[in-house]
């Protein structure tokens, strides 16, 4: 029986240490949905890069742009 009662503060302390490093929003995705906002905002698609995969979203996705180039004006005739 003591050893229920001793076990018992130390299992909800676990649970308790186990949820609470789940609260607050998660870094990685909140810098993977700003590059993605941004890469939409320049006309393009975040994608996965095929280098080997760092840990940190700008380092691992590129913005893929597709289209005519927009800085380049065209020459008039």
């Amino acid at each position: 029986m003591r050893i229920v009662l001793l076990a018992a503060p130390a299992a909800l302390a676990l649970a308790l240490a186990a949820c609470a490093s789940d609260m607050g929003p998660n870094r990685d995705q909140s810098e993977l949905a700003r590059l993605a906002e941004e890469c939409r905002a320049r006309g393009g698609i975040l994608v996965t890069s095929k280098a080997e995969l760092t840990g940190r979203p700008a380092a691992d996705n590129i913005c893929q742009i597709h289209g005519p180039a927009t800085r380049i004006e065209p020459r008039a005739r």
